[in-house]
């Protein structure tokens, strides 16, 4: 086993309602196998988000998991990560990393990529690109940039201010056309009764959903914000574990989750989670954080093989320099697809 940090700057920064992002930091690992195949894997802890940081990963990297999968058998995976679960309850993402190369070792070894092996329910998936926030001006700079480059589908950050929000999204209407999906992601940062407002003061654009508007901690008020509205409401920070998700579906708090992989501990436990969900009729975008594109791949992997997942937002390589697993997915007009090579797609990854 090999595990390693590295930190890839950000081609360009960008801006959350709680942070402004500069670079990722990134756990990245290889699992050796008695076959000569090797698994890889990534973690990309938002110490914000699920409370990690890389030195913690590098810390339970040494003193957890290298003692419990040395010697296993990696095709027993279920047991590694419910034992992994156990130990790590509180390391989404590291336990994201360890599922993620399991998963790589097991497409390897039946030489199939990992969707075709979970349902290969679909061969690609849109995604939207994300928009920071930036003043007006830019921000329709950048999403005229982005239609040329063929996206169909923009996600607006906000959540600092109701006013200045609703001025972008219009403008970015106006200038985008009718046919653009349009987004928005206000990252915890408004009241309900600011939410309400923002809602109702973007009426005529047309916004496809509303993800997170208020606080993660308080999915009650992600319930009185969906009862009181007309567009999809969706939960991101709300969502960390099966949990969550329950409780999202059995209350009718939201319309829809956004499942990220290094939220909720890797693939097999975003099935999961997308089962509950798909029980609960909501609907379901795969995210991420800002990610190598092993992990992007991770995430589209489990996308494409379940038919309820129906939004991707996968965009967070696209700004990071220096990815030594660039290519791991292949964007084209807006479309994400995943590689012809076995397992993840990766065919080697150099420290």
């Amino acid at each position: 086993m090999e595990v390693w940090q590295s930190k890839l700057s950000l081609s360009e920064p960008y801006s959350v309602a709680y942070e402004t992002f500069t670079q990722s930091e990134i756990i990245f690992l290889i699992l050796h196998t008695d076959r000569d195949i090797k698994g890889f894997g990534c973690a990309a802890p938002d110490a914000h988000v699920t409370g990690e940081t890389c030195q913690k990963i590098l810390e339970v990297s040494k003193r957890v998991i290298t003692p419990m999968i040395t010697g296993s058998d990696p095709l027993r995976m279920a047991r590694i990560m419910e034992l992994l679960k156990k130990k790590l309850k509180d390391q989404p993402a590291a336990r994201a990393m360890v599922d993620m190369a399991l998963y790589d070792i097991l497409g390897k070894r039946a030489t199939l990529p990992v969707y075709k092996l979970l349902g290969g329910y679909r061969q690609s998936i849109k995604t939207s690109v994300t928009i920071g926030i930036l003043p007006v001006a830019e921000t329709l700079e950048r999403a005229l940039t982005f239609k040329k480059m063929g996206f169909k589908a923009l996600k607006i950050k906000g959540g600092n201010h109701v006013e200045s929000d609703i001025e972008r999204v219009l403008k970015v209407r106006e200038k985008t056309g009718k046919d653009m999906l349009l987004r928005f992601d206000a990252n915890q940062g408004y009241t309900v009764q600011e939410a309400l407002e923002f809602i109702d003061g973007v009426r005529s654009a047309n916004l496809e959903l509303i993800e997170q508007p208020t606080p993660g901690g308080k999915p009650h008020q992600l319930g009185r914000v969906t009862n009181e509205v007309n567009i999809p409401v969706m939960a991101d920070e709300s969502l960390l574990d099966l949990r969550d998700a329950f409780r999202l579906a059995r209350r009718e708090w939201v319309d829809m989750v956004n499942i990220k992989l290094m939220k909720c501990g890797g693939i097999n436990e975003a099935l999961h989670i997308n089962s509950v969900a798909r029980a609960g009729k909501l609907d379901v975008m795969v995210g991420c954080m800002d990610e190598a594109a092993l992990g992007i791949a991770a995430g589209l992997h489990f996308a494409l093989a379940r038919p309820n997942v129906l939004y991707a937002d996968l965009d967070g390589h696209l700004d990071l320099i220096d990815d030594p697993t660039a290519g791991t997915v292949l964007l084209k007009n807006g479309i994400l697809y995943p590689t012809t090579q076995p397992g993840l797609g990766l065919v080697n990854l150099e420290r």
